[in-house]
C-alpha cells in the first residue's frame, strides 16, 4: 500500500517467550527456550497488565534477566506480562537497512576466541559450498581463498602455526600432533622440503688391513670420501674404532662393499663374506645383512669382492648403531684405497623420516 511521507521500516524485532509472573520482580527473557540478553532496557517494549512499561524506571535489564520496578511490593500471579518486544541493535538492522561496507572497521570487531568456541567463524551455505575464507589484493581485484574440507570427509582438525622464525627454502609440516582422528591438533613446523636426499655420506679404507683370523671387524683406516665429484650432503656420520653414529633419526640405506685379496693354493675353493652389524642398545652387536661371494684359483693369490646393503629405522642415535664385518675361511686382506681409486667403502643415505 502506499504511504504519506516516509514508509516505515521493517527493523529485527522479536518477541521473547511467554513469561508467567509469580512472587517476584526479575525474570528470565528466553526466545525460543533459549536466554537472550538485549542490547539494553532501551531496547524493548514491555507491557504489563495492559501499560506499556518505562525502562530504566519501571522495569531494568542485567544480561538475559528483566527486573520490574513496581510502586510498591512485587508482582503475583494475579499481574500479566502481556508481551516483551526486542528491538534489533544498532546494527542489526533488519533487512530495510543497510550497512555499507566500509562501515564496520577492524576497530569495531572485537573478536575473541575461548576454549569452546573460535572467535572466527565463517560457514558454509548448508548445502553444498564449504566455509570460506578470501583474502584479496591490495585492489580488491582478485584474492586467494582457503577453504574447509568437505562435509564428507567430517574433518574439525585444527593447525597451529609454527613458533620458530621465517627460513627460506622450507616448507610447513606437520611436527607433533595432540589428540588424534579427526579432531587431532597438528603443531606445524618450518622444514626442509621432499624431493631429495637430505643426507648422503661416503666412507673407505685408507689402506690394506689384514684378517689373522676367520672373521674380524673393519675397525681402522676409515676415512670420509672428500675427493672431487663427490659432495657430502647434510650432516654426515661419526666414526670411532669401526663403529658409525647416525646424526639424526630417520630411515637409512647403508651399503657396504667389501674389496679382499687372499691366498689360495693351487684348486683351493674359499668363501667371503661383507657384513653389516647393528646395536639397538650401544653394546651388543648382531648381524643384519651380509654379502657373499666364492673364490677358486690354480694359482697362489685371488681378489674378490662382496657386497650388502640395508635400510635402518634409527629412532635412537645413541643406541643404534652400525660397524661391518668381513668373514673367510682363513686370514685375508681389507683391500685400501690406493692414490687413484676407492676399493672397500661404506655408504649412508638418508631416505625419509622415522
Amino acid at each position: 500500500m502506499a504511504y504519506i511521507g516516509k514508509e516505515p521500516t521493517t527493523g529485527n524485532f522479536i518477541y521473547a517467550d511467554d513469561i508467567t509472573t509469580s512472587s517476584t520482580n526479575t525474570y528470565n527473557i528466553l526466545v525460543g527456550g533459549v536466554a537472550f540478553s538485549p542490547e539494553s532496557a532501551n531496547h524493548l517494549i514491555v507491557s504489563l497488565n495492559g501499560v506499556i512499561q518505562k525502562a530504566n524506571t519501571s522495569f531494568s535489564v542485567s544480561g538475559s534477566q528483566i527486573t520490574f520496578i513496581p510502586s510498591s511490593g512485587t508482582l503475583s500471579s494475579s499481574d500479566s506480562i502481556d508481551f516483551i518486544l526486542i528491538l534489533g541493535s544498532v546494527n542489526d538492522v533488519g533487512v530495510a537497512t543497510t550497512v555499507s561496507d566500509s562501515a564496520i572497521t577492524k576497530n569495531k570487531l572485537n573478536l575473541i576466541s575461548d576454549s569452546s568456541s573460535a572467535g572466527l567463524t565463517v560457514k558454509g551455505d548448508g548445502s553444498s559450498e564449504n566455509g570460506t575464507l578470501q583474502l584479496n589484493c591490495s585492489q580488491n581485484s582478485h584474492g586467494v581463498k582457503i577453504s574447509s574440507p568437505a562435509h564428507s570427509a567430517g574433518q574439525s582438525y585444527e593447525l597451529i602455526l609454527p613458533t620458530g622464525n621465517v627460513t627460506a627454502d622450507k616448507v610447513l609440516k606437520v611436527a607433533s600432533v595432540s589428540g588424534s582422528g579427526t579432531t587431532g591438533i597438528g603443531q606445524l613446523s618450518f622444514g626442509d622440503a621432499g624431493g631429495g636426499l637430505e643426507m648422503l655420506d661416503m666412507w673407505y679404507t685408507t689402506s690394506n688391513q689384514d684378517i689373522t683370523s676367520d672373521t674380524g671387524t673393519v675397525a681402522t683406516n676409515w676415512a670420509r670420501v672428500v675427493e672431487t665429484g663427490f659432495g657430502q650432503i647434510g650432516s654426515g656420520m661419526t666414526h670411532s674404532s669401526g663403529i658409525f653414529t647416525f646424526p639424526a633419526t630417520g630411515y637409512y640405506l647403508v651399503v657396504f662393499n667389501g674389496q679382499f685379496y687372499t691366498s689360495l693354493n693351487s684348486g683351493e675353493n674359499r668363501s667371503i663374506e661383507a657384513q653389516l652389524e647393528y646395536t639397538t642398545n650401544n653394546a651388543s652387536y648382531g648381524s643384519t645383512s651380509t654379502g657373499r661371494t666364492n673364490t677358486s684359483n690354480t694359482g697362489a693369490s685371488t681378489y674378490a669382492g662382496a657386497y650388502t646393503e640395508f635400510v635402518f629405522d634409527i629412532t635412537d642415535v645413541s643406541n643404534q648403531k652400525v660397524r661391518t664385518k668381513v668373514y673367510g675361511n682363513q686370514g685375508f686382506k681389507v683391500i685400501g684405497a690406493t692414490s687413484d681409486r676407492v676399493y672397500t667403502s661404506i655408504r649412508f643415505m638418508k631416505l625419509a623420516n622415522t
